[in-house]
């Protein structure tokens, strides 16, 4: 099965090759080091085997911040490799790790693309965040003995009925991973029935609890909510995707009806979209400033577009009430801890399986609300604009949970501290032997 799936993964290549430079049609950050992607012109390959991690994008990146802060404190003298497949998760890296991590993208899962990789770096642990299982990549690990964690694990019922359908490859990826540190119970007993090692699966809790926003993010959310104006009420979207931003402008019209100088601020997930959007939001008769190009916030400023990269929480924080994108189409949303740490209220679309336990609990204690439609989304908002009690109550709320499941990061820590132990020591085992 694993041949057939390579031999398919070749047939493909092409069209992900005519992909990257599509996508570069509207984003050029595509094309840039598309050749990394094959495994070639990579980074120098730093002189000690480094740690590699792998974040697939934006979400995974800012969750994998505490193993890189912690691996570059225990262990100063072990090189640290972060691959990202999106631009924007590039963009991350360099904003938050400068030149303290070696960066390149992650190459497809060809068995040639994947053995040159892996032979260039010479990774001595790989640490996968979320659910990135690739066939080929962890059977090379696995010859080349390179250990493997999954970390902030999570996998969902949908994904495990996918997974039994190729039984032969599902099996062979999970012998070959060495840790699961999963976000649930339920997430460990979906690895263990794929045929994981009980002992292999630790409950660890998400790593995205232990988001860590500093001091300033309040402090910029202020100086900004000083310049989008004090008095008027501020409805934040952020990470808005294609098919959304028509839904709630539909509702920011029936709410501007009852607030005529409510703001809403539109940060759209991906940057090739910025464009579309400020026209849609023209079309539809508003008056729009953009961020990136300094734009004045006027009374008659009715869109603020976010877009840049990277601002997210200061903005979430200057906000009344924050919607959180990718759940209003059937993405699976995105990550609403940021604006519930900060205390804002938050409000999503009924698709948000991808944070089904996090929505649960936030959503048990009233810090956030879930619309299916416009008319829920317009009486959700409108809920809150009326009362800022109320706003306060649900901010408070997410806050509590946000602090009170804080820990994984710890967990996965010593998890990580053991394996690079053990690759240790297993190198001085057969360094002795050769000699």
């Amino acid at each position: 099965m694993r041949s057939v799936y390579t031999a398919v993964s070749f047939l493909v290549a092409p069209l992900l090759l005519a992909r990257i430079f599509w996508r570069g049609l509207s984003d050029p950050s595509y094309r840039f080091r598309w050749r990394e992607r094959f495994s070639y012109d990579l980074p120098a390959a730093p002189a000690v085997s480094p740690v590699w991690i792998h974040a697939v994008s934006v979400g995974e990146a800012v969750a994998a911040t505490p193993i890189v802060e912690h691996l570059l404190d225990r262990f100063p003298s072990i090189p640290i490799l972060l691959t990202t497949t999106t631009p924007t998760g590039a963009a991350i890296v360099k904003n938050r790790f400068s030149d303290s991590v070696v960066h390149a993208f992650f190459p497809y899962d060809l068995p040639s693309v994947v053995n040159r990789y892996v032979a260039h770096f010479d990774p001595r642990l790989l640490i996968l965040m979320e659910t990135e299982l690739w066939p080929n990549l962890l059977s090379r690990c696995r010859e080349s003995n390179t250990p493997v964690l999954v970390a902030n694990a999570r996998l969902s019922e949908k994904s495990v009925a996918r997974y039994r359908r190729v039984p032969s490859i599902t099996g062979a990826m999970i012998s070959a991973i060495t840790y699961f540190a999963a976000q649930s119970a339920d997430d460990c007993d979906r690895f263990i029935s794929l045929g994981a090692d009980p002992g292999a699966v630790v409950t660890t809790g998400s790593l995205k609890f232990d988001i860590e926003l500093p001091p300033s993010i309040l402090e910029s959310g202020q100086a900004l909510r000083r310049f989008l104006g004090v008095s008027r009420a501020v409805f934040m979207a952020g990470s808005t995707r294609e098919g959304e931003e028509e839904i709630l402008l539909k509702a920011f019209g029936e709410l501007r009806a009852r607030y005529p100088d409510l703001l809403i601020l539109m940060a759209p997930r991906h940057p090739e979209r910025f464009d579309l959007v400020a026209q849609l939001c023209r079309r539809r008769g508003y008056g729009v400033a953009r961020h990136s190009r300094g734009e004045l916030c006027s009374p008659k400023t009715a869109v603020y577009l976010i877009d840049s990269m990277g601002e997210l929480p200061s903005f979430y924080a200057a906000a009344d009430i924050a919607f959180v994108g990718g759940s209003l189409v059937s993405l699976g949303g995105h990550n609403v801890l940021e604006p519930a740490a900060l205390g804002v209220p938050v409000v999503v679309g009924p698709y948000t399986y991808n944070f089904s336990a996090i929505v649960g609990m936030l959503h048990s204690v009233g810090a956030l609300s879930i619309a299916e439609d416009v008319e829920a989304l317009v009486e959700r908002i409108d809920g809150w604009l009326q009362s800022s009690d109320a706003r306060d109550r649900a901010g408070a709320a997410g806050r509590d949970i946000v602090m009170q499941n804080r820990g994984a990061a710890e967990k996965i820590m010593k998890i990580v501290d053991k394996m690079i132990v053990e690759s240790a020591a297993s190198v001085t085992m057969l360094d002795t032997h050769s000699g």
